[in-house]
């Protein structure tokens, strides 16, 4: 029995009485769209590598993104998970590395990305790896959850790009084990999220290290207030590039939900999962413990499930995922932080076994299915103390979920359609919907916050002086002086000071 029985974009009956209109569409703004990676002037060397990779037509965070970046343009990018949006971050990155070479210099990068969960920043640096095989070009990772003395000696002998998360690139700047003064382009990947994690003084403090003279970019799957004042202090007159209104969902994911109590969602969890449907569904849990409490139930009735949280060491998770990746595992069962670094194709279901607090967090789930194009299902199990959450839910992304009809292979006994005129409360109690962080091995990467020692204010010596007034500061202003892009940039662009261009 299909778990979702209506039709994409429709008007679907409401069990309650009445008509609703389908989830909204995004308009997407498609003046002055590429329809050829070819139409983009990549470098060669860059085209080789992406026709590779099976790239012939940009998405739409892409066509719009690449161009404005290869004019130097600092950018606020609003788009959701499974976009395309690390190409449309990397490959302009890279065809500007190319396009200015320098000497690597010693434990330093040119290229700062930041991003909020370890695996998020392994299947950054992946891509980069990718994007740049034809290139010489040296993508290094730093992240919690690992012995920090390998990653001390990994960047030695300097990085064109360094891929981090927070915690753990403070901890090595602390150390002395690399330096921020040579960045030149700084990105922020996933800044809702970092937000959410507490990461905000963080990333003031690695900013402040950063040169003013840099090009920033900040993507992010919503807008919330915080992100938009954190792109004033970060960004130097931004553009923005949004292919999705903030805090919508994917269009391509159904959505659906069961009203059900908590005692029986394990059972109801086993039986929507046993489904000939489901080729690889990811069940979202509140807590780690409960994640692990789901996968020794789905384990001990005979179904393969694994689990990854904060409390996981880095080898346990990417097993986990490899085994959830090559079909081993049918079921991945996460919770909201370190789910944030999946990036897999081929999820078909996405399943809420708890319901987030932080309407936000709901957006991030569903996306981890229909990436790629492809098409998704989204099924959330709704207490009745979770259906507060679930009307805030309803009011983020406008638009209300559908009651599920009962699965035909269930005992379980579904509570009562609510009364939707009832006056909802506020649970009590400790804040959920944020099981899996925490500094010591969690998701963010670091480990115990060191003093800061303060970065050098001044770059290294060896490039072309800047104008009068250089300096570094987090407001991301006073760029000024020295040559633009290999002239693609228009007379009242910011320019950057660089050495070399491409012969």
């Amino acid at each position: 029995m299909p778990l979702l029985q209506f039709a994409r974009g429709s008007t679907q009956q409401n069990p309650q009485g009445g008509q609703r209109a389908g989830m909204p569409r995004a308009r997407l703004n498609e003046s002055n769209y590429m329809t050829k990676f070819s139409d983009l002037n990549l470098n060669p060397l860059l085209m080789r590598a992406i026709a590779e990779e099976g790239y012939d037509t940009p998405t739409p965070i892409q066509a719009q993104a690449i161009p404005l970046l290869m004019e130097d343009k600092d950018l606020l990018g609003i788009a959701q998970t499974g976009t395309g949006k690390t190409a449309a971050f990397a490959l302009p990155t890279l065809d500007f590395l190319l396009e200015f070479p320098q000497k690597r210099r010693a434990r330093s990068a040119r290229v700062l990305v930041l991003a909020p969960t370890r695996e998020l920043a392994g299947q950054i640096a992946d891509s980069f790896r990718t994007y740049s095989r034809y290139m010489d070009c040296n993508v290094q990772t730093v992240f919690g959850g690992v012995n920090i003395n390998a990653q001390r000696r990994s960047l030695q002998g300097g990085a064109d790009i360094l891929v981090a998360t927070p915690g753990r690139l403070l901890d090595l700047v602390g150390q002395k084990a690399v330096t921020l003064g040579d960045v030149e382009v700084l990105i922020l990947d996933e800044a809702d999220q970092m937000l959410d994690m507490g990461f905000i003084h963080d990333l003031k403090k690695i900013v402040v290290q950063v040169p003013k003279d840099r090009q920033t970019l900040l993507f992010s799957a919503t807008m919330p207030k915080l992100i938009s004042d954190l792109a004033q202090q970060f960004l130097d007159k931004p553009v923005r590039v949004s292919v999705t209104p903030p805090s919508t969902t994917a269009e391509r994911v159904d959505q659906g939900l069961y009203h059900v109590s908590n005692n029986d969602k394990l059972e109801l969890l086993f039986d929507v999962l046993n489904n000939p449907e489901i080729d690889r569904a990811l069940v979202f849990t509140r807590t780690k413990h409960g994640a692990d409490k789901v996968v020794r139930k789905l384990l001990a009735k005979g179904l393969s499930a694994g689990a990854i949280h904060g409390n996981k060491s880095q080898p346990q998770r990417q097993k986990a995922l490899d085994a959830f990746k090559n079909g081993n595992c049918k079921v991945l069962v996460a919770t909201d932080i370190a789910a944030r670094g999946i990036d897999i194709d081929g999820i078909s279901h996405v399943v809420n076994f708890e319901v987030p607090n932080v309407p936000e967090q709901y957006v991030h789930r569903i996306g981890r299915t229909a990436r790629a194009g492809r098409t998704g299902l989204a099924v959330s199990f709704v207490a009745e103390d979770e259906r507060y959450y679930l009307r805030d839910i309803e009011k983020t992304i406008g638009m209300e979920i559908d009651v599920l009809p009962k699965p035909a292979n269930t005992t379980v006994d579904l509570l009562p359609l609510p009364d939707p005129n009832e006056r909802l409360f506020k649970p009590k109690g400790p804040a959920r919907g944020t099981g899996g962080g925490g500094r010591s091995g969690g998701g963010n990467g670091g480990g115990q916050r060191r003093p800061q020692q303060g970065a050098s204010s001044s770059r290294p010596q060896g490039k072309k002086p800047h104008a009068a007034g250089k300096s570094t500061g987090s407001d991301g202003g006073g760029k000024s002086g020295g040559k633009s892009r290999g002239g693609r940039g228009n007379g009242g662009n910011k320019q950057r000071s660089l050495q070399g261009a491409r012969g």
